[in-house]
């Protein structure tokens, strides 16, 4: 089974370039979506063969998140049932047989570190959240995390320090949410491969340079290990300032 998952930048914007013409070449059986800044409505965003799913942000043109499944999922819920985090469309869950797939744009905490006070009460009610469903069934949780995990996850980590998505406290919460019993499947296959990211800012020309920050993931339960079967970053895959990551399972 192939699972993608992208953050798209805007699906109206990454369509015109190419969107649609790289999920049929990638061919996977779930598409998992973030950042979409659609409304209900405003665009046909459908692809032939997939069920599709959407989680709307109150605000026009801001965050968003989309699943496109060719398997008709048991279940599909938005949210985690908490009115501070759900306003802004940033999760979809999917149930399945065996597991239960969760897409994710988890909050950035923004310039100066803004909103790093709140982005910690997400963490921290994600992840209690995540360990319940992952007691009751495997968990799949993909997404733009808005965290590079160690230094090798950035091009600079010593200039990045304490920027927002490369703070003491993200990454804390990151290692505290693996070792409840979640892997880092990219890791687990590659544990030291390096200029591995998945997102590069428009800025200077980064993605020529690859000056970039892995932030996108395929977390997965721990008994799931086994079936860990491929993890691919698709970095020659353009439409969006971040590229899809790609989850195989046996």
């Amino acid at each position: 089974m192939k699972l993608i998952s992208w953050n798209v930048n805007g699906l109206r914007a990454c369509a015109g370039k190419g969107f649609f013409e790289s999920v049929a070449a990638l061919d996977a059986d779930v598409i998992a979506l973030q950042e979409t800044k659609i409304q209900e409505g405003q665009f046909d965003a459908g692809i032939e063969g997939y069920h599709a799913y959407f989680n709307y942000a109150e605000k026009k043109g801001y965050s968003g998140t989309a699943l496109y499944s060719r398997v008709e999922p048991l279940k599909v819920s938005f949210g985690m049932g908490i009115e501070e985090h759900d306003r802004e469309g940033r999760i979809i869950t999917a149930e399945y047989g065996d597991f239960i797939l969760v897409t994710c744009y988890t909050p950035n905490s923004q310039r100066e570190l803004a909103r790093l006070d709140y982005r910690m009460r997400w963490e921290a009610d994600f992840r209690r959240w995540l360990r319940e469903m992952d007691a009751a069934k495997p968990v799949i949780l993909c997404g733009d995390l808005n965290v590079a995990h160690q230094e090798i996850d950035l091009k600079n980590p010593a200039s990045n320090h304490m920027n927002a998505g490369f703070t003491d406290q993200e990454r804390a919460a990151f290692t505290e949410l693996l070792s409840g019993g979640f892997i880092d499947s990219f890791r687990c296959l590659h544990p030291d491969e390096t200029g591995a990211y998945s997102w590069w800012s428009y800025i200077g020309h980064a993605r020529d340079r690859n000056t970039g920050w892995r932030i996108d993931y395929f977390v997965v339960s721990e008994k799931l290990r086994d079936r860990i079967a491929g993890a691919v970053i698709h970095n020659e895959i353009f439409g969006s300032d971040h590229c899809p990551v790609e989850l195989t399972l046996a």
